[in-house]
């Protein structure tokens, strides 16, 4: 069966597309059949970002490899049964679509609270969620003490994935493995990014995830979604020698795939 990774966070901004996509595409590179679903039905940016690389790939000639992208399909509410949610039955079918012809699934959840990403979220085998290095994110995690950063207990996104691992366990599926990505790091030491850092250390060993290196704030993120293209197509797009910030954010992209720990995945760029 496929391995399914789920990029989630109730909170917008934190960059799950763009890591969603990097890795999507260093898999895909790898020479791994992978999958993807887009179930931020209104934004869709994961889903464009695909569609902008395909567009690309067949505009510009290329030969690069790209994740199948597929939409949540149709459902007749009238063949619905009395206990049946119709947006189960669309995921579980795009689901059931792709396990067969893919290695890897990976699902991009909305910044918000939904059905669909509720049970993307009883789905994964690999949990992703990026954040913003600031208490902000991390207030979607576990509350603290204002005075001493101590944590007081679980938020509402850490009480969500709770509840998907207990689902999880009454199928008798494998447990989630759960990584929080510290996106958009600021390059200098600062207060703030060491306090959130413990604050995470701490809670990681409280209610069970791992932390990993994410992506930090650079320009290039930015620039690459109108041509679909990643960190790890720029040579063949031409771009011969890069700068120091685009080597940098490449080997983020490397050192995220490797904190991953996927099955039947050898880092090799």
């Amino acid at each position: 069966m496929a391995h399914i990774i789920v990029f989630g966070n109730e909170k917008g901004g934190s960059g799950k597309s763009t890591s969603a996509m990097h890795v999507a595409t260093a898999l895909a590179r790898m020479g791994h059949r992978v999958g993807g679903l887009d179930l931020d039905l209104r934004q869709r940016s994961f889903g464009r970002y695909i569609e902008n690389r395909r567009n690309s790939i067949a505009a510009r000639d290329l030969t690069l490899a790209a994740p199948m992208l597929i939409e949540l399909p149709e459902i007749d509410p009238d063949t619905l049964g009395p206990d049946e949610n119709i947006y189960d039955l669309r995921l579980s079918a795009a689901v059931s679509d792709l396990e067969g012809r893919c290695d890897f699934i990976v699902i991009d959840c909305p910044g918000s609270h939904t059905r669909l990403s509720q049970v993307a979220h009883s789905l994964a085998d690999t949990l992703v969620t990026p954040m913003n290095d600031s208490f902000v994110d991390f207030d979607l995690l576990a509350r603290i003490e204002p005075e001493t950063y101590e944590i007081k207990g679980p938020s509402v996104y850490s009480e969500m994935v709770w509840h998907a691992r207990q689902l999880r366990a009454k199928a008798g599926l494998s447990p989630i493995d759960w990584i929080v990505v510290r996106n958009r790091l600021g390059a200098q030491y600062m207060h703030n990014k060491r306090k959130v850092g413990d604050a995470l250390t701490a809670l990681s060993q409280r209610i069970g995830f791992r932390v990993a290196p994410g992506l930090s704030e650079r320009v290039i993120f930015r620039e690459l979604f109108p041509t679909g293209m990643t960190l790890l197509d720029l040579r063949d797009m031409g771009v011969e020698k890069m700068n120091i910030s685009n080597v940098a954010a490449r080997q983020e992209v490397r050192d995220l795939v490797k904190a991953m720990n996927l099955p039947g995945v050898t880092v090799d760029f």
